[in-house]
């Protein structure tokens, strides 16, 4: 039985060190999450997984990492400074404040069911900086609310380091921050979030072809990847597009209370690099866009054949790294019925996502040659640099075996006094309970098979 609500994760990962609400001990802060011992390996391996099939695949899309604290003229020009922002609505009973675009009924409270609530306002979405000795404390930075307009302002850079043809692209992993009215959902909406975003820069006559492609490979690696049953997957175009986009659909996933956005793969037009270039006035822009008198550099590209210099488009793939956790994990819980009353709860998610990739476990803790053959075996599938191992030295057998089924470690490899014998060990698999005898010699080569299956 899958997870029936978003609870079910929220008590698992408190349990099995996946996540733990941010500075819990003061009470907590709204929207803030730490991440624990496996909830780091579980959030590394879906970015490597992120990484692997954007950079290490690819020839036609470089990394980047850009700095989180940004100058404010950014977000000037990007539109976010005057426009970023939510509809936020009071509920003058109780005090409750909501974004009015996200409440059960636009007429009452969701709190407490008033139906005497403020008139919507704009509520600034950026969290403000004052970096530096400043005389009065006046915002002139912004922790940065995307990681998209990062890699825009970049563009030269990288192109002039790394020249390519069009079309290419930047991706880049990171943190970015909102003041959020209504953190919701656990790690679904957060105030501090990490995001995976990937720019394409494409001609303006390809970018329905190549806005096509990216649709059909993103949700290619939701399925194939993240292991996420295509039944569960939808795209959905969004109601109403953004001025400056041509168009735009959101990758959505069937959480346990309906479908909701993952990801986004848009058509932004030539707004991006046009806002932020120099020289504006030298380009055909199509999108509408603030004249910029700040920027130094022109954010354009010569096409080596036709001589042409103008501004790209932008195919954007935007996903939220908190959420594709979240997802894998829904997915992957399951609670299977054992009779005689007992159960277990088991993540059956994708062995390479593993944050525990095999538990060597010594069946006797008294037996000293039992315990240096599991040492050995440990050390050796710990060069293999294939993730975490883990040495079960306390505990029974039994208990080690339920803890890796709900960290979703794909195999348990037990020593017992057979081992020494005859040099074999029993691999013990998650998804089955089945066992089967392996000699030590061979253990490296089948976790490997297990692993990449």
């Amino acid at each position: 039985m899958p997870a029936k609500t978003v609870n079910d994760i929220v008590a698992l990962c408190k349990r099995r060190g996946f996540i733990f609400t941010g500075s819990e001990i003061y009470g907590g802060l709204g929207g803030t999450y730490d991440y624990g011992p496996y909830g780091v390996e579980l959030m590394k391996n879906i970015r490597n997984a992120w990484w692997n099939s954007m950079i290490y695949s690819r020839d036609d899309i470089e990394g980047l990492d850009a700095a989180l604290i940004t100058n404010r003229l950014l977000w000037k020009y990007s539109g976010h400074e005057a426009g970023f922002s939510d509809p936020l609505v009071e509920c003058k009973k109780c005090g409750t404040r909501m974004r009015q675009d996200k409440m059960k009924d636009l007429s009452k409270c969701d709190n407490c069911g008033s139906t005497d609530i403020t008139e919507p306002r704009a509520y600034q979405l950026m969290m403000g900086l004052s970096i530096g000795a400043t005389a009065d404390g006046a915002i002139n930075a912004y922790l940065r609310p995307e990681t998209a307009t990062t890699t825009y302002t970049n563009f030269k850079n990288v192109l002039d380091a790394k020249p390519h043809k069009l079309p290419f692209g930047i991706a880049q992993i990171g943190k970015a921050f909102r003041n959020e009215i209504s953190p919701r959902g656990f790690v679904f909406r957060m105030r501090e979030f990490e995001q995976a975003e990937m720019q394409y820069f494409v001609n303006p006559s390809d970018d329905e072809q190549f806005h096509k492609m990216w649709m059909e490979e993103r949700m290619a690696w939701w399925i194939n990847v993240l292991g996420i049953p295509a039944e569960k997957l939808r795209f959905q175009p969004h109601d109403k597009l953004a001025h400056y986009a041509k168009a735009a659909y959101d990758i959505e996933y069937e959480f346990p209370d309906g479908f909701d956005e993952v990801e986004g793969i848009h058509n932004r037009q030539d707004f991006d690099l046009g806002s932020h270039t120099k020289s504006q006035a030298d380009f055909k822009i199509n999108a509408n866009v603030m004249e910029n008198k700040d920027s130094t550099t022109k954010l354009s590209y010569s096409d080596p054949q036709s001589g042409a210099n103008f501004i790209p488009y932008v195919i954007e793939t935007a996903m939220g790294m908190n959420r594709a956790m979240l997802v894998v994990m829904l997915e992957a819980y399951t609670e299977e019925d054992l009779g005689d009353g007992k159960t277990r709860t088991v993540l059956k998610m994708k062995p390479a996502l593993s944050p525990v990739k095999a538990a060597v476990i010594p069946l006797a803790r008294n037996v000293p040659e039992l315990l240096n053959i599991s040492n050995d075996i440990v050390a050796k599938l710990r060069k293999m640099g294939i993730g975490r191992i883990e040495l079960e030295n306390s505990g029974n057998i039994g208990k080690n075996y339920r803890r890796h089924d709900e960290i979703g470690t794909p195999v348990c490899i037990t020593v017992d006094h057979q081992t020494m014998e005859d040099n074999t060990v029993t691999l013990r698999h998650r998804d089955t309970m089945a066992q089967e005898r392996v000699a030590i010699d061979d253990v490296p080569s089948r976790l490997l098979e297990i692993i990449n299956k």
